[in-house]
């Protein structure tokens, strides 16, 4: 029994002591690594990710942007005419259809032009009962006139055989022949016939100028009735509805039997080989929208130029129009009716930094936008955006020339502090 005890009470050597302790440091080592290990392995599948196909990237550079503010647009015919009913008609026959080319005169529809025609005889009927009465009157006139003037020269030759009998008088008197008494009575007599004849004399001229202000009057009455019966003739000749120019009918009343009222629209011709846009724009950009401003058209991948022509002066509903005259308005991607953008260019910056237009954009201030931070990995970035154009946005700080930004829709990875790329 005292052999085994002294057996088992012998010192166990250093060099198993240290082996058995470095395998336990391993045991923990492994441990730890494991650990570790399956951390970080859970960090990375933890961490968001994105593909990278479905990136867009620009990279940062240097450049000019012709600064712009977006408006919508619609493509028109550069020309178009409405026709319109010049009376309330009945529509009998129509002769053409909507997309038909017409010439100058060709016939579009036919009223019913009865009643109208009816009016227009009744009108010259009374036009020629007019003129006899303006002749009737100028004739009574000129006869009273003429009867005026004839007793006039009558008094006249009168006043001078009193004139005469005076001197006689005066004469006899002279030569003790005749009597004072008989020379008064020539003055007497004669004064009276002065004054006659300048009373006659008076109420010629007055009845001059009432005959000549009636017949006036009557001629100008005629006048303005000669006017109406000559619009009225227009009517008539405009209610025989036809094309007033070469183009494409575009609308018609085609529903025969239907009434149309006086200034309604029968018809639209439009040329349509040539076309302008029609662009609406909040009225907050109204000082920046000028006749003479120039503005780029997009149309899918195509751009195409024009100048601003006509703005309208009032806002309704918050917005104002204005028209676009096309650089090339015969463009064959111009259809009429179809929407475009609409860029209205405002100035020109040089050599700025630049970033492509997208989505992520809303107008000036601050942005959090995704730049690389290597191959694999995307990080935020407050960025301060300024001005836009249609392809690019100026960038004032945040990045540097040759920096790689995300300018898809990065929305859903907000908050997120890296984003793995997934090839």
């Amino acid at each position: 029994m005292k052999t085994d005890n002294q057996t088992m009470d012998r010192a166990i050597p250093v060099s198993v002591q240290r082996k058995r302790r470095m395998v336990r440091i391993g045991k923990y080592a492994l441990i730890v690594a494991v650990v570790l290990g399956v951390a970080i392995w859970l960090g990375v599948l933890m961490m968001a990710s994105v593909d990278k196909k479905s990136l867009i990237v620009s990279e940062v550079d240097r450049g000019t942007i012709d600064v712009s503010i977006t408006a919508t647009g619609k493509v028109v015919p550069a020309f178009e005419e409405v026709i319109i009913s010049p009376i309330s008609a009945q529509i009998l026959e129509v002769y053409a259809h909507s997309g038909d080319t017409v010439d100058v005169g060709t016939p579009l529809l036919r009223l019913d032009l009865q009643a109208a025609q009816t009016d227009y005889s009744k009108a010259l009927d009374e036009r020629e009962i007019r003129q006899q009465q303006l002749v009737q009157l100028t004739t009574n006139t000129e006869t009273q006139l003429s009867d005026r003037r004839m007793q006039i020269e009558v008094e006249e030759m009168k006043l001078g055989q009193l004139e005469a009998q005076l001197r006689n008088e005066q004469y006899l008197d002279s030569l003790g022949s005749g009597t004072k008494d008989r020379v008064r009575q020539a003055e007497i007599t004669l004064r009276t016939a002065q004054m006659q004849l300048k009373q006659l004399k008076q109420q010629y001229q007055n009845e001059l100028r009432v005959r000549q202000a009636d017949l006036r009057m009557k001629q100008l009455q005629d006048g303005i009735a000669d006017k109406g019966l000559s619009e009225t003739r227009r009517t008539l000749e405009g209610a025989n509805i036809r094309s007033t120019r070469k183009a494409t009918l575009t609308y018609i009343s085609s529903e025969i039997g239907s009434i149309v009222g006086a200034g309604s629209k029968v018809a639209v011709v439009s040329d349509l080989t040539h076309f302008k846009v029609n662009g609406e724009i909040a009225d907050t950009y109204s000082d920046r929208v000028v006749a003479g401003g120039r503005v780029l058209v997009k149309i899918g991948k195509e751009r195409l130029f024009g100048t601003i022509s006509t703005v309208t002066p009032l806002s309704q509903n918050g917005v104002i129009t204005f028209t676009v005259s096309m650089d090339n308005p015969s463009h064959p991607k111009l259809r009429s009716g179809l929407k475009v953008e609409v860029f209205v260019i405002t100035s020109i910056k040089e050599d700025v930094l630049r970033i492509r237009n997208g989505s992520y954009y809303t107008g000036a201030g601050d942005y959090t936008l995704f730049i690389f931070k290597d191959a694999n990995t995307l990080v935020p970035r407050t960025v301060r955006l300024g001005e836009c154009n249609y392809d690019y946005v100026e960038v004032i700080s945040g990045l540097e020339e040759g920096d790689s930004v995300v300018v898809s829709d990065m929305q859903k990875f907000k908050g997120k502090e890296k984003i793995r790329i997934n090839e």
